[in-house]
């Protein structure tokens, strides 16, 4: 047996060999401890019945207390417990619309209820119970959501898809079901395809619902500068809509079948445009064969409508929203300055990790004209499509004039990126 010093200054500690004075006493602390405890041993057998009755007393009032002691602790931890996931909830915002609200309308409740299944469990998925999918940024607008949730079951669904439009650009995206049935328009004059391509709705302007929106006619919006990559886009004869993508302005302007041609192996077949405008990107597509679906929602005018007219499938989601396809099935994907989501970096890294999710090894991602408004924001892409390893097999920085009427000359960056295959 050995002590440890420890000598203070020189940083060391070192065992000292044991003397035979400290093992003496080691010794005698041992027959110390047994003695006691053979004492008490003994006190615990040889007490009198009388004090029996006592002992068992005191043993079951402790045994009382401890008892409710224990219980005491279990309630704190559960309530602890609870509180935590409510905090969570609240951060997250994931199941927190409180349903007990006065406003809040009965469908809302309905729909939000959560259904066991009949056999209580889903052998395949493991599933207990079906959960309605709503936009957990829908507790931010409940007003708006209970107004939207308002209506006549099995009657006519009110006139508010600008309402419901709002809501998914306050991030309450998906929307949930109702049980109305929506606004029907009477789709008259349309043209068989592919005709319909360059001559979509011609001029009956009831074929498009127009509530909601500041022009009330086709014609209003022909000479409309709806966005950056939307002026004039509705005039698909008399403007330049007509000669995009198959005649270029700039050395940034890429055409069809350049583009085509980098298909590589499978070639191009089905594509996915954000931020589509009228949809005359997926038109182009369709004349080389190839489905384009075009992303739009229905800002200051009747995109969704438009395109599905000229016989494309317009799909109506927000940039914030996951894309609602499965992994790696594009084999072009086509974006223009509707990709820039603002704010931070982080926004739009989660916007290009989606994109990278649904095209397809070997598939193309065709940046057109992406408005660069500083060469802080031109770094910031560039960095972030290098880290995604595409092979650029074209890349192009160049001035246009402000195509917003400003008569500036813009810098864009216009690219065809292949992806790579990774492990």
């Amino acid at each position: 047996m050995g002590s440890v010093s420890l000598k203070i200054g020189d940083g060391t500690a070192r065992f000292k060999r044991a003397s035979l004075c400290s093992s003496a006493v080691n010794i005698l602390m041992i027959f110390c401890v047994i003695t006691t405890n053979l004492f008490a041993l003994y006190a615990f057998t040889s007490s009198p019945k009388n004090n029996n009755n006592n002992l068992l007393h005191h043993v079951h009032k402790n045994i009382s207390l401890v008892s409710e002691q224990v219980s005491l602790i279990l309630r704190e931890i559960d309530l602890s417990q609870k509180k935590l996931a409510q905090m969570e909830k609240e951060i997250l915002g994931y199941e927190s619309i409180d349903l007990s609200r006065p406003n809040i309308a009965n469908e809302l409740k309905i729909f939000l209820l959560r259904h066991q299944l009949p056999l209580w469990k889903d052998s395949r998925t493991g599933i207990t119970e079906m959960v309605a999918s709503v936009g957990h940024s829908c507790d931010k607008a409940s007003d708006l959501l209970s107004q939207f949730m308002s209506y006549k079951v099995s009657g006519n669904c009110p006139d508010d898809w600008s309402l419901a439009q709002k809501l998914i650009l306050k991030g309450c995206e998906p929307l949930p079901r109702r049980r109305c049935f929506a606004k029907t328009v009477p789709k008259v004059g349309l043209f068989p395809f592919p005709i319909s391509l360059w001559k979509s709705v011609g001029n009956n302007n009831k074929s498009v619902n127009w509530s909601g929106l500041n022009c009330k006619s086709f014609e209003c919006l022909k000479g409309k500068k709806l966005s950056r990559d939307c002026i004039g886009c509705f005039d698909l004869v008399s403007g330049y809509e007509n000669l995009r993508f198959v005649k270029a302005k700039s050395k940034n302007d890429f055409l069809v079948d350049d583009v085509l041609a980098l298909g590589g192996s499978g070639g191009i077949r089905i594509g996915f445009d954000i931020g589509g405008g009228s949809g005359s990107f997926a038109a182009r597509m369709a004349e080389k064969n190839v489905t384009v679906i075009t992303n739009s929602l229905n800002v200051d005018a009747p995109f969704s409508e438009f395109i599905a007219a000229r016989g494309l499938f317009p799909i109506y989601l927000s940039l914030d929203h996951r894309f609602p396809f499965y992994d790696n099935v594009f084999d072009l994907i086509h974006a223009s300055s509707a990709l820039d989501v603002g704010g931070k970096p982080e926004k739009l890294e989660f916007l290009m990790f989606d994109i990278d999710r649904v095209l397809r090894a070997g598939g193309l991602f065709w940046l057109d004209n992406f408005f660069c408004a500083s060469e802080e924001k031109k770094q910031t892409l560039t960095r972030l499509i290098e880290r995604f390893g595409y092979k650029k097999l074209k890349w192009v920085v160049g001035e246009k004039v402000d195509s917003v009427g400003s008569g500036k000359s813009e810098v864009v960056l216009s690219a065809v990126l292949q992806k790579p295959v990774r492990g």
